[in-house]
């Protein structure tokens, strides 16, 4: 059976999870766990797509922050423009057998074209630099401006006709901050054209649409579906009569469109460029009839395609148009946050998203900003302890025997995770128990700290795990995480 899933359906799934932030039904968490070493501490291991690796991220969860819409956002793989480089041009039809123009990618969405400029403007190319032979050259100019309708026209190094850029939107200072990396930028859109009636906020789906009077805006209300920018030579043909033909009508299912056309001295057509302020409107289909150009001669054999807007047109849903099926999650672990939810005296390996956990001792999903997935207890001596150690209610492990692993010591209180012991059950310390390390006696456990853990242990659906080297906390520090996660 020949099928596939469109890159449409992947966007949906990102909007999906996306708008799930949101939904006042769905607690979804940002934990982080695991502060003893990896087995090598320079190489993680790749996480393991199964239960054990479940169980193993539940066993030492450490602490977990809610995240918010406002800690979401589309992303799309960032393209640095940067001069000398060869773009790909949009086109409607780029496949195995249509590869695109600069980077011979088979698929929109493997291509460049778009970029973001360092003035963090993002620009997508409806036609690539050309040579007089037809062939691709590289960007030279950057591509400048904001203007919501005006194409950017540049006169690139070695080229006949220079790239055109359309404008798409400014990523904000605060997003820049928040989302920007290295290899992602942010995206989204405000549902100008596209929203439809709803509960939602930010064009997301089954939304109004929200005018946070930005370019971007702007840029959506003055998109023009079925607008052609753009006319492809797949091949010049043989035989025409040389010179520029303007005024050449392109058919089909829209209208107003012209271009004109240009044979070279050798008969085959070497360029077409669509006329100025005249690019049409309501176009899913397009072509030129070549022969019907008047005084072209009697040449054969050429191609020319005009490229197809997308739905709405240019500028009018920059999620769906640029491939915005990456989902940046951004949180920042403020020093020991939620009255110390998130110790500062150890350090972890292990993050992930954690899905409608429960609050301890209930079934009710977990709301709270932060939560704490260890135990504390008071003990009337600390000596010789340190964070990692393992600690135990008796002198050696053995069945029904309270073991964990020390996550904080904070005076006398001392936080601590569950191991399992030789049985394979995880047992808690009650007060009074006296408190061992190898063997030697440390002192009683005066107090068990009933508010801890404040999640219900193993519950929830785990998300995404990501296995990292050792993050080293500390009482003034701030960690800023991302996850990206690809649909």
């Amino acid at each position: 059976m020949a099928a596939i899933i469109t890159e449409k359906f992947r966007t949906h799934n990102a909007k999906q999870f996306k708008e799930d932030f949101g939904e006042s039904a769905s607690s979804t968490y940002i934990f982080i766990g695991r502060s003893h070493s990896w087995a090598d501490d320079t190489s993680p291991p790749v996480p393991v797509n199964g239960t054990s690796e479940e169980m193993d991220s539940f066993s030492d969860m450490l602490s977990m922050k809610k995240v918010s819409t406002a800690d979401v956002s589309h992303a799309l793989t960032r393209y640095d423009w940067t001069t000398g480089t060869n773009y790909d041009e949009y086109a409607h039809d780029i496949s195995s057998t249509e590869t695109s123009s600069g980077t011979s990618a088979n698929n929109l969405f493997s291509s460049k074209f778009y970029v973001i400029t360092d003035d963090y403007n993002v620009y997508k190319c409806l036609r690539t630099g050309r040579n007089s032979s037809g062939a691709v050259v590289a960007s030279t100019v950057k591509p400048t401006g904001t203007s919501a309708t005006d194409l950017v026209y540049t006169s690139d190094t070695g080229a006949a006709a220079g790239y055109i850029w359309k404008y798409m939107y400014t990523v904000s200072a605060a997003d820049t901050i928040k989302y920007v990396t290295s290899d992602f930028i942010p995206v989204k859109s405000l549902g100008a054209k596209t929203a439809v009636a709803g509960t939602g906020t930010n064009g997301q789906l089954g939304s109004t649409a929200t005018n946070d009077s930005s370019s971007l805006w702007d840029v959506e209300n003055s998109a023009t579906a079925g607008a052609i920018y753009h006319v492809r030579v797949d091949n010049g043909g043989s035989g025409y009569t040389p010179g520029t033909y303007n005024t050449v009508a392109i058919d089909g299912d829209g209208s107003g469109a012209t271009c004109s056309v240009t044979v070279g001295g050798g008969g085959a057509i070497t360029s077409v460029s669509v006329t100025t302020s005249a690019y049409g409107s309501g176009y899913n289909r397009a072509s030129i009839d070549v022969a019907s150009i008047s005084g072209i001669g009697s040449g054969s054999s050429a191609v020319l395609t005009p490229i197809i807007s997308p739905m709405n047109g240019h500028g009018a849903d920059p999620v769906e148009e640029l491939g915005g099926n990456y989902v940046i999650v951004n949180s920042r672990f403020e020093f020991n946050e939620g009255s110390g939810d998130f110790p500062t005296d150890n350090d972890f390996r292990r993050i992930g998203l954690l899905q409608d956990p429960f609050t301890a001792g209930t079934t009710t999903v977990a709301t709270a900003t932060t939560l704490g997935a260890y135990y504390k207890m008071t003990l009337s001596s600390v000596s010789g302890l340190s964070v990692d150690d393992t600690i135990l209610n008796a002198s050696s492990d053995g069945n029904g025997v309270a073991v964990s692993r020390i996550i904080s010591i904070n005076g006398s209180v001392v936080s601590h995770q569950p191991i399992a012991n030789n049985d394979g059950g995880y047992v808690n310390f009650a007060q009074n128990d006296t408190v061992f390390k190898g063997g030697a006696t440390i002192g009683n456990a005066d107090t068990i700290d009933s508010t801890f853990p404040e999640v219900e242990r193993f519950t929830g659906n785990i998300l995404y795990i990501e296995n990292r080297g050792a993050v080293t906390r500390a009482s003034d520090q701030i960690e800023d995480i991302k996850l990206i996660i690809e649909m």
